[in-house]
């Protein structure tokens, strides 16, 4: 893989006594707005068969499919705008828009009553949805030290598996509790409250009142990507002319690759459990949440073990590239579940894939902040590279479909398919991605 020896860091400092934690704060706090997030995209997942029940909606699947794609159609169309529109507004703004325009969105689901409505209250949700994790990633690089950043982006990025682990026993829950209605207005007011702490509790670390001088000091003097600390011969890069860089190409390429077998365990897995491996709905509420408990642990836990490294002086590019091609090589076990002889080495097989997938999106999620050329441009790659990730949560579960009405329902040929592109995914992060330090500048055209 293309790391240089000479790209050795000193050890890295540790925060001193006396430093506020504000920082951390700031994480969880967006933490719970992913996990939020990924609740009200899931909700109509879960509330969908209790809606055709009530209001006597006669879908075909081919409809059903087109409503849930229309999420993903809006979110991936307007994701490279939400990137630049994250560096334009800062997190603090962006990020209280985003929250608020979903969650108007997830409220108005409530009143739905046909095949229009719903794809129009999801194609709006996906738009407002689009500029979280980019705004997110803006946020984690202005607040923290370039070797505590990995673990941020495990925690930020674990929103996402801890929103979908949670959305069948919750959204089933609040139908239980009063009706359907009820799910998409408790986790639609939710999201104002949210944006709303948000609002009031978010500043840059040279801005906010609970951090004090030695945190604002320790955050700035190793790595914090703000404006304010470019240098003044910083390069200046058109939004435009990142796509001219090789890394950022990579990204992109590696991404897609990464989010192609992670949207098998977003779309098709409940479905897998059920019909190739015969689990009932209690077995899927609890079996079922193995893979993503271990994702989110262990994800937490690599981006620790990551940062300690980068702590003690390893090379960043080494660090980063190693969970990336590990964890995308580690996803590739995928193919081995279809193969196992029980539900129970099928669940460990899919459990040690979805987590080694979490385990590299730790180095993908802190690229952004490591590459950038300026911190004007972290939250626009994070976008860039979210947008071809997204592009395989529409080829995916479709391929997975067509794969399995091709050889009537063995799941063998998608999980090989997924393990093979995830193979791919390593290979671009080890030989096409280059070092994870700020990219330079480019050559003029002629």
């Amino acid at each position: 893989m293309a790391t240089s020896s000479q790209q050795r860091t000193e050890t890295a400092p540790k925060p001193p006594a006396g430093a506020s934690r504000a920082r951390y704060v700031v994480l969880w706090i967006a933490f719970a707005g992913l996990t939020l997030n990924y609740l009200d995209r899931a909700n109509l997942a879960v509330a969908l068969p209790f809606m055709q029940e009530s209001l006597h909606l006669e879908l075909t699947n081919a409809q059903k499919g087109l409503i849930f794609g229309a999420f993903f159609w809006a979110y991936d169309g307007f994701m490279l705008l939400a990137g630049w529109f994250a560096d334009r507004a800062g997190p603090r703004r962006a990020l209280t828009f985003a929250a608020v325009w979903w969650s108007i969105f997830t409220i108005l689901t409530s009143f739905a009553r046909g095949f229009w409505s719903l794809f129009a209250v999801r194609f709006a949700l996906g738009a407002g949805e689009s500029p979280a994790y980019p705004a997110a990633t803006k946020a984690n690089s202005r607040w923290f030290p370039r070797h505590e950043r990995a673990f941020a982006a495990a925690v930020v990025d674990s929103g996402s598996r801890v929103g979908n682990t949670l959305a069948l026993p919750i959204v089933t829950g609040l139908i239980a509790l009063v009706s359907w209605h009820f799910s998409f207005i408790v986790l639609g007011v939710l999201g104002v409250i949210w944006a709303f702490v948000w609002y009031r509790f978010y500043r840059d670390p040279t801005e906010h009142p609970r951090a004090n001088d030695l945190e604002r000091e320790y955050i700035l003097a190793n790595g914090a990507r703000l404006d304010e600390n470019d240098d003044a011969d910083a390069p200046q890069v058109k939004w435009r002319s990142l796509f001219r860089y090789r890394t950022v190409r990579g990204m992109m390429l590696g991404f897609f690759c990464l989010n192609f077998v992670i949207y098998f365990f977003l779309t098709w897995f409940p479905t897998y459990l059920k019909d190739a491996r015969g689990m009932d709905l209690a077995q899927m509420g609890t079996l079922g949440m193995v893979p993503g408990i271990c994702a989110v642990l262990l994800g937490w836990l690599a981006g620790r073990l990551g940062d300690r490294a980068v702590q003690r002086g390893a090379d960043v590019t080494r660090v980063r590239k190693t969970v990336m091609v590990g964890g995308l090589l580690g996803g590739a076990v995928i193919v081995f579940a279809a193969m196992a002889a029980n539900i129970y080495l099928a669940l460990a097989f899919l459990a040690i894939s979805y987590t080694s997938l979490a385990v590299a999106a730790t180095g993908i999620w802190s690229l952004p902040g490591d590459v950038a050329p300026s911190s004007r441009h972290v939250a626009s790659i994070g976008g860039i590279q979210n947008f071809a990730s997204n592009i395989a949560g529409i080829i995916s579960p479709y391929v997975m479909g067509v794969l399995l009405d091709m050889y009537k329902g063995n799941y063998l040929p998608s999980f090989l398919v997924a393990a093979v592109i995830a193979v791919i995914g390593a290979f671009t992060y080890a030989f096409v991605v280059g070092k994870a330090e700020p990219l330079p500048p480019l050559p003029a055209r002629h």
